[in-house]
């Protein structure tokens, strides 16, 4: 079977990818100086930047959603259970033997089932808790004024917590996933390029 070559990742979605990848990488560090007192910015400096860098977080959320609903690329996260088992079989047996992808990117259909499943979960759920106990946490003297003044901070503080902690794990398994394509480097260099190498659909007989 031969390969071709297709535009995957249009501009301003490598913009938002590393941009986004940049943030969280400066938000955990921050984050976990703050909570665990790492000594790498030093505790008042950590609290300034980690709400600079979530500022500019949700910035970048705003407009990639927007991007996201204009450009009708949001369908790209509707779940697909159909092939679901596929694709567990193939990450936890398959890919260590050389078997094929069970499923083929393509300029409409860029995410297998379960990275649909795993993006969604992302977009709708960690991302959105991470964001409101974040902002709750650091506007907690304006609890009284909001309303909020039965919240405990020690609770917000630890769903905070937990969800970043999922982040960088969901973080890590996607930097993993990466070195999964043809080659190490063929999935980072797409996401750099826009362009990315498939396999070509094989033609039924005429």
């Amino acid at each position: 079977m031969g390969k071709k070559k297709i535009y995957l990742y249009k501009r301003f979605e490598r913009f938002w990818h590393w941009t986004q990848a940049l943030l969280v990488i400066l938000l955990a560090l921050t984050g976990f100086d703050i909570h665990y007192h790492l000594g790498i910015f030093g505790y008042q400096k950590a609290v300034e930047l980690h709400g600079t860098f979530a500022w500019a977080f949700i910035v970048l959320v705003v407009f990639a959603i927007f991007w996201h609903f204009t450009t009708g690329e949001w369908k790209q996260y509707l779940p697909q259970f159909s092939q679901v088992p596929d694709m567990i079989r193939f990450y936890t047996s398959g890919i260590f033997k050389g078997e094929p992808h069970p499923v083929k990117k393509t300029e409409i259909s860029k995410l297998n089932p379960l990275q649909r499943i795993a993006y969604a979960g992302l977009k709708i759920v960690i991302i959105p808790a991470m964001v409101i106990s974040g902002f709750l946490y650091y506007y907690y003297n304006d609890w009284g004024s909001l309303g909020l003044g039965s919240l405990r901070l020690g609770t917000v503080a630890k769903i905070h917590t937990l969800f970043a902690f999922i982040f960088v794990a969901f973080f890590f398994g996607h930097v993993y996933l990466t070195t999964t394509g043809h080659t190490i480097w063929s999935n980072i260099k797409a996401m750099i390029t826009g362009w990315e190498e498939v396999e070509e659909e094989e033609e039924g007989p005429a």
